[in-house]
């Protein structure tokens, strides 16, 4: 069986390392470029900050700060209207799993014409995006180097999951030093979305040798520094090793793929507008407990990697011990307990899981579900 692994061309990472990236950003000839970004790093002065740096590398910017959380069709049209007739030749994403998405719609229109709806799916679109530089400002989705893009439907209250290889950022840039401002819950959700990367991608039906080693790296430097980043922001040796964990989850997630989490926490996200890695977090033992009867082995090995004493244990207690290790980790970066405390209704999961059974993410989940398992899975989480 073949595979193909997708990541995009230049990856700069570690404290300190805008200076190379920059660099490296004048060394593609680019001239203009719009950065998108969220009017939370635009106020904070961090958009300014990187248009002062091109400027320096004799590159123009415009800045647009209308990337919101799970960012909308919307922002990527008004984004896209900004974009048409600047003369920018690149974009430039600043933040975190939001600008990056809504930077890749707009990037992927630019180039391929139509509405950003046109490429829901896997591989819809037929020429490469406009340049992205992806510049990551959290420890957690990955977006910064995935040909993953994840936009809100506002009218169909759903977010269309667009897996497409053109989507790829050319240069992806981890700075640690960009992520010492994130507060302890942003820091909690990221941290928690990305270990839902590494774990569902461990467990994917598309799963390699190379994804699994990614995952199990990443699965341990969560396990071993997320509780340090909530802690104490300051932390610079935790923040960069969950810079370099959420890389390694997304180099995982990017070719193996997600599973049922993801697929569900897409529809909570467009429905309710809820924060992508929360509800990543609440779902992620609830559907591991669904899956254990197919990868037990699989579980009990990530159970060993977060530190779990997993020996001469059977496989069906090695997967509890995983369960154990996720849900321990949860509480203690202060996840809330259940979809309850998020404002998810019950009345609502069987439109939840109808739109869950369509999102590309769950097609490698490793064991199939039908609509009322689904169901079950979101009453279990509640």
């Amino acid at each position: 069986m073949s595979s193909t692994f997708f990541i995009p061309a230049v990856n700069i990472m570690g404290i300190g390392c805008m200076a190379e990236a920059m660099t490296a950003i004048h060394n593609f000839g680019f001239r203009k470029a719009l950065i998108v970004t969220d009017a939370g790093l635009a106020k904070a002065g961090v958009a300014d900050t990187i248009v002062g740096l091109l400027a320096a590398q004799d590159i123009d910017a415009l800045v647009f700060d209308g990337a919101q959380p799970n960012p909308t069709v919307g922002n990527v049209e008004t984004g896209l209207a900004m974009l048409k007739g600047s003369g920018c030749d690149f974009v430039v994403s600043l933040g975190g799993g939001s600008p990056h998405d809504c930077a890749k719609g707009i990037a992927l229109c630019a180039t391929n014409g139509g509405h950003i709806s046109d490429y829901e799916g896997v591989d819809r679109s037929t020429k490469p995006q406009m340049p992205v530089v992806a510049i990551n400002t959290t420890a957690g989705t990955a977006s910064e180097m995935t040909r993953f893009c994840i936009i809100t439907d506002e009218k169909r209250h759903i977010k269309m999951a667009i897996v497409d290889r053109n989507v790829t950022p050319v240069l992806s840039v981890n700075d640690p030093a960009l992520m010492v401002a994130m507060p302890k819950g942003l820091t909690a959700a990221t941290g928690m979305d990305a270990l839902t990367h590494a774990i569902e991608a461990y467990v994917s039906t598309a799963a390699t040798p190379i994804t699994d080693a990614c995952a199990l790296k990443a699965i341990s430097l969560i396990a071993n520094n997320l509780r340090k980043a909530v802690a104490d922001g300051s932390d610079m040796k935790a923040r960069e090793n969950m810079a370099y964990a959420q890389f390694l989850a997304g180099m995982a997630f990017n070719n193996a793929s997600l599973g049922y989490v993801h697929a569900m926490a897409h529809q909570l996200g467009g429905f309710y507008n809820l924060p992508h890695g929360v509800c990543n977090a609440v779902l992620l033992p609830h559907v591991e407990s669904f899956n254990a009867s197919v990868c037990a082995a699989r579980l009990t090995e990530i159970a060993h990697v977060m530190g779990a004493d997993t020996r001469g244990l059977a496989p069906e207690d090695g997967s509890r011990a995983a369960i154990a290790a996720i849900r321990k980790l949860s509480t203690d970066v202060d996840i809330p307990a259940g979809l309850k405390e998020l404002g998810v209704k019950e009345n609502d999961i069987p439109t939840l899981a109808a739109n869950a059974l369509k999102d590309a993410c769950g097609f490698t989940n490793p064991r199939p579900a039908d609509q009322l398992q689904i169901e079950a899975i979101f009453r279990s989480a509640l």
